[in-house]
This record gives C-alpha cells, structure tokens and sequence, in this order.
C-alpha cells in the first residue's frame, strides 16, 4: 500500500484517500470488517509513505453513538489524516434514523473543528450504496448534514447523470474514488461548480486489479503453475449501537 500511494504522488496526484475496501482487502477481509484500530494503521501506513495528504473513510465512525464517532475524528487526525469521511449506515446495511444519522455528523463537525488544523469533514448518504435507491429520499440527509456544517457531502452509487446533477444542486457533493468519478467532466452541473472534477477512482482501480489477478492466477492454475487458493480469511464486525 505504501509503494501504491508513492506510485500516486509520483504521477502527480495532490492528494490521497483511503478505501475501506481496499483496507480490508489488504487483510484478507470484507468491507466493513476492520476494527478502528485496523483502519488507522493502514490510513497511518499511506500517511507516513508521501507528504501529500491524506483523508480516510472511516466508514461509519465504528460505533452508533456521536462520542464514538467524534473519538474516530480525533484518533484520525493524530494518525496523521487531514480528512475523513462518516456513513450514516451500519455495516449490516441499515441506514440510521435521520436524527441520529445528523447528531453523529454534528459530533464529527465539532471534533473536527476542535482541530489545531483544518480537517475536512466528509457526510455520506448510503442510501443508493445500500439498496435504498430513491433520490428525493436521499437528499434529505444531505441537506441536513450541510445544515450541520459537514464540508463535502457524498453520495454514492448514483446511478445516471441527472441524479448525480440533482444531488449537486442540492449542495456541493464531490463523488472521489466512486464509480461515478469518469463520469465528473460529463456533468455540466458540476463544471458550474468548484468541485475537483479530477479524481484517483481508488476503489474502482483495485478492483480491476484483483480481478485481473484472479483471471492471471486461474489460469496459471488450469495448467499447473499455482496452487489452489487458500480459504479467505473473514471477521465479523459489529455494527455499534
């Protein structure tokens, strides 16, 4: 991981994110199946490899509660990070009661804000991610994290460019390291806007990686130059309460 982000700095790319699917590939491991401590070695790890910054997803801020959250927002940034991303989902892909969803952003903001430095505070509505594919339904937590200060709102998983340009208006949403970061210098909503319009797709590039390393291995394996493939390795996290 740390010769992939040097690989990104070399190529000239200002900044650097974090997968958690990627994280947990790295272990063997489903997304949503690291612990905090896990995430912040590996986003320490990509931290200490370049001087480019670096934000995480911290995916749901490991724990339901807003002080869990908030603690997230602080032990991330004496990991080194500058930035850092909190679902409003759980990992067993149930969305939070909008309340509560707003309370956990708005413990985010303020830990943030606590900050010596300035740390981007990023609020991710899930629903699209998680099966809940309605985009009216959708912006409601948008708009009501941009209430509560968050600095970039993300959706993701939006399927088609008018959704995508509707969510845009609707705050300024910059989709990084998503399936819909090729799509960015095609929305003529999001060129009327400051948001970056590039973007490293991290996830997606992985992706395509581990596929072409399966297809390279299966067919080593048909004639005899590999082994079988070990049994994968998984946890189980729990989604806090």
């Amino acid at each position: 991981m740390s010769s992939s982000a040097r690989a990104l700095a070399g190529l000239g790319f200002a900044a650097l994110a974090t997968s958690s699917g990627v994280a947990a590939g790295v272990l063997g491991r489903k997304d949503g199946e690291l612990s905090r401590d896990e995430a912040l070695a590996h986003a320490r790890a990509i931290v200490d490899a370049t001087d480019l910054p670096v934000a995480a997803d911290l995916e749901n801020g490991f724990g339901g509660d807003p002080d869990t959250v908030a603690l997230t927002i602080r032990l991330a940034a004496e990991a080194g990070l500058v930035g850092g991303s909190i679902e409003d989902a759980c990992n067993d892909r149930r969305l939070y009661p909008l309340s509560q969803a707003v309370e956990r952003v708005a413990a985010a903001v303020e830990a943030a804000r606590a900050l010596p430095f300035a740390f981007t505070l990023t609020a991710r509505a899930e629903n699209f991610l998680r099966g809940h594919a309605d985009l009216d339904d959708t912006l409601v937590p948008l708009q009501a994290f941009e209430k509560a200060s968050a600095d970039v709102l993300f959706a993701p998983a939006l399927p088609d460019h008018a959704e995508f340009d509707a969510a845009i208006l609707a705050g300024d949403i910059v989709n990084p390291g998503s399936e819909l970061a090729s799509w960015m210098q095609a929305s003529p909503v999001l060129k009327r806007t400051r948001a970056p319009r590039h973007a490293a797709p991290v996830s997606r590039a992985a992706r395509l990686a581990r596929n072409r390393l399966g297809r390279t291995l299966r067919w080593q394996q048909r004639r005899g130059h590999a082994p079988q493939p070990a049994a994968q390795v998984t946890g189980a996290a729990q989604c806090g309460k």
